[in-house]
């Protein structure tokens, strides 16, 4: 199999892997947007009449002294790209992390996902973007990688999952950040989707995940979706590919 998911604390459920090629996380946002999330739900439940229906995160934000920890424990191990989406919080701690880890840190590139939030209260713009912080290691490999897209425009069924990212997000990342034949690491995996890019791209993933229930979807979604290609086909890089959208089974099928 090319994809191993693993049920609990990354700490803990990955401390056997030892080196990996790349770090592809979709990590807590801060508690500031966890926050804001909450407070926007409970107002729509109220508006709609919902009663306990909110759909909630099973997870904390992160603050700074958690990013700090999870690029000392990773950034080691990884002997390729280390790339994290983030909010406009967490962007700047996550670049100053991996500064002082030794890594060359790119300035954050917008992932944009026009129309996918709307604010509640109509009091001032909504905020179609995350950000994505990717640093490479300081050596002369990486200086050659070539030229990779400055943004990533898409607006892709992100499923039922809370904080769920698309599955054409992820695979544009693998397919720019890796190479065929490399191993991906995701330590915060949610439904697994950053494994299954790598698989239908050529490439091995690993990962953990922290909520039992969230890890037993995983699974199941995984076997059905994880299918690899030929791991010598070209895949474009431009950013036309940024539109991309793959019809899959939604996570909760």
């Amino acid at each position: 199999m090319d994809w191993d998911l693993r049920c609990g604390d990354w700490r803990f459920q990955l401390a056997d892997v030892e080196h990996v090629d790349a770090l592809i996380v979709d990590a807590p946002y801060s508690k500031k947007t966890h926050t804001g999330h909450d407070a926007a739900m409970a107002r729509l439940e109220r508006l709609r009449n919902r009663g306990t229906e909110r759909r909630e995160i099973v997870y904390d934000g992160w603050s700074e002294l958690d990013v700090r920890a999870f690029v000392k424990a990773w950034s080691p191990r990884c002997l390729g790209w280390f790339v994290t989406v983030t909010d406009h919080v967490l962007a700047p701690v996550w670049a100053a992390a991996l500064e002082d880890a030794g890594r060359y840190v790119f300035a954050p590139l917008p992932w944009v996902a026009p129309g996918s939030r709307v604010r509640l209260v109509g009091d001032g713009p909504s905020c179609w973007t995350c950000w994505i912080v990717v640093a490479r290691p300081r050596t002369r490999e990486f200086t050659n990688w070539g030229t990779l897209p400055g943004a990533y425009v898409i607006n892709a069924d992100r499923g039922s999952h809370i904080g769920g990212k698309p599955i054409a997000l992820m695979e544009a990342l693998v397919r720019d950040y890796t190479r065929p034949g490399d191993l991906v690491c995701d330590p915060c995996a949610g439904y697994g989707t950053t494994l299954a890019a790598a698989v239908r791209n050529g490439r091995r993933g690993v990962g953990a995940e922290l909520d039992p229930e969230t890890h037993a979807k995983a699974l199941a979604w995984l076997d059905r979706n994880a299918r690899a290609v030929d791991m010598f086909t070209t895949h474009d890089s431009a950013p036309a590919r940024a539109v991309e959208q793959l019809q899959l089974e939604e996570v909760t099928r």
